[in-house]
C-alpha cells in the first residue's frame, strides 16, 4: 500500500517537488529498484497487455519475462540497475498482511461467481486482485539477473528502507517504486513508473523529497507523522481524518501526541492501543544493511547460460534471448564511461559568450561567401 493518499497530496500541495523526464535523461545514472514491486508490476501489467507466458509445466512465467525485456530498456537507456528484494517483514506489518489475506480470500470468492456468470471483465478483475509474488518467482528472478550480470540485494526487512538507504549513501541516485515509502523511509529521490513499458508511454516521474517538505512546509519528522496520519502498511490510522485535515492538524500541533492532546477522540477515535510510535520509529531507523559494505557490481551477461535458463522448459525464444544478452553486453559497454557530470560541473554558456561566437564567425563567412560566390556550382 505504501502510503495512502500521499501522491495526490503532493501534486496538490507541493506540486514543484514532481518533474516528469524520458527514460533516455537517466543515462549513467545507477538505481535501485524495488524488486517485489516491480515483480507485481510484470505478473500484472504482461498479463494485461496478453502476452502471458508459461512453462511447460503451465506455470507463469511473465516474471521473467518482464524482468528481462524491462532490464534490458533500462541497459540500453543507459542506467544501472540493483535490484531490491524485500527480506523478513517487520512485526508492525503482520495487521496490513492479515487484511491483505483477507482481501485476497474475498476476490477468490467473487472470482468463482464470475466465473459462473461468465463475466470476462470481472474475471479479469478478480484475477489481479490474487497476483501474488511467491518465493519461486523471487528465488528465479534473482537466478536471472546473476545470469544478466546485475546485481541484486535482499534486504533485512523492507526493501524500499534498503533502497532508501543506498540513497542516502550516495551509492544510487534514486529509488525507484511505486511505492509512495520510500520517501517516508528517506530516500532523497523517488523515481515512479521506470519499469513501466514503453508501450504505455508513459514519462518518469521523479519525485525530491527536500522540495516535497518545502511544499508542505513540514520538517521531516513532522512529514514522518503526516504519513502515519494518511495511512501506512505499519498501524492504522484515525478514522474520519482525511488528507486536508490530516496537513492542518500536523501543521497546528507538529506531532501526533500533541494532535492526541487536543482533538476530539470521540468524534476521531484513534486506533485501541495504536502503534504510531513504534511506526515512527521504523521509519525513522529501519532495519537495513549498512551500505558501505555492500559493493555493486555489473558484470558481462553469460548468454549460454541465459539460454540454457530461459528457453527449453520456459520456452523462451532462443532468438530473443540471445538478441538481449547482446543487448545488454553492449549497452554494458555504452555505460562504463559514465555520466560527465559526476566528474565535470558543466556551465551553460552565456549570451554574451554567444553573441562573441557570432560576432567572430560573421566576417569569416562573409569573406569567404565574398570571394567564391562566382565560382559556386550550380545545384544539380
Amino acid at each position: 500500500m505504501g502510503i495512502l493518499g500521499l501522491a495526490k497530496v503532493i501534486a496538490d500541495i507541493a506540486p514543484n517537488a514532481v518533474k516528469e523526464s524520458e527514460i533516455k535523461h537517466y543515462f549513467g545514472r545507477k538505481v535501485a529498484v524495488d524488486a517485489s514491486m516491480s515483480l507485481y508490476q510484470f505478473l500484472i501489467a504482461v498479463r494485461s497487455e496478453g502476452a502471458q507466458l508459461t512453462s511447460i509445466d503451465g506455470e507463469t512465467t511473465s516474471h521473467l519475462m518482464g524482468t528481462f525485456y524491462r532490464t534490458i530498456r533500462l541497459i540500453e537507456n543507459g542506467i544501472k540497475p540493483v535490484y531490491v528484494f524485500d527480506g523478513k517483514p517487520p512485526n508492525l506489518k503482520s495487521g496490513e498482511l492479515d487484511k491483505r489475506a483477507e482481501r485476497r480470500e474475498q476476490a477468490q470468492k467473487e472470482l468463482e461467481k464470475a466465473e459462473e456468470a461468465g463475466d470476462v471483465e470481472q474475471i479479469d478483475k478478480f484475477n489481479r486482485r490474487l497476483v501474488k509474488v511467491t518465493k519461486t518467482h523471487t528465488e528465479e528472478c534473482q537466478q536471472l539477473l546473476k545470469l544478466m550480470g546485475i546485481p541484486y540485494i535482499v534486504a533485512p526487512c523492507e526493501a524500499e528502507a534498503q533502497c532508501a538507504a543506498l540513497v542516502k549513501a550516495g551509492k544510487v541516485y534514486a529509488t525507484a517504486t511505486e511505492d509512495m515509502d520510500a520517501l517516508t523511509f528517506g530516500s532523497n529521490i523517488l523515481l515512479r513508473r521506470m519499469t513501466f513499458s514503453e508501450a504505455r508511454k508513459m514519462p518518469i516521474q521523479e519525485i525530491h523529497l527536500n522540495k516535497v517538505l518545502e511544499g508542505l512546509e513540514l520538517t521531516r519528522d513532522e512529514f514522518i507523522d503526516l504519513c502515519i496520519l494518511l495511512g501506512c502498511d505499519y498501524c492504522d490510522s484515525i478514522k474520519g481524518i482525511g488528507p486536508k485535515r490530516a496537513i492542518d492538524l500536523i501543521k497546528q500541533h507538529h506531532s501526533l501526541e500533541k494532535i492526541l492532546e487536543n482533538i476530539d477522540t470521540k468524534k476521531y477515535p484513534p486506533p485501541e492501543g495504536w502503534m504510531y510510535k513504534e511506526a515512527r520509529q521504523l521509519f525513522l531507523e529501519p532495519d537495513v544493511a549498512d551500505p558501505e559494505t555492500i559493493e555493486l557490481k555489473w558484470t558481462d551477461p553469460d548468454e549460454e547460460g541465459l539460454v540454457k535458463y530461459l528457453c527449453g522448459d520456459k520456452q523462451f525464444n532462443e532468438d530473443r534471448v540471445r538478441n538481449g544478452a547482446k543487448k545488454l553486453a553492449k549497452g554494458r559497454s555504452g555505460t562504463t564511461q559514465g555520466r560527465l557530470d559526476t566528474f565535470f560541473k558543466v556551465l551553460p554558456s552565456t549570451n554574451n559568450t554567444s553573441q562573441k561566437r557570432k560576432s567572430e564567425e560573421k566576417p569569416a563567412s562573409a569573406k569567404k561567401a565574398k570571394g567564391g560566390g562566382g565560382r559556386g556550382r550550380r545545384p544539380k
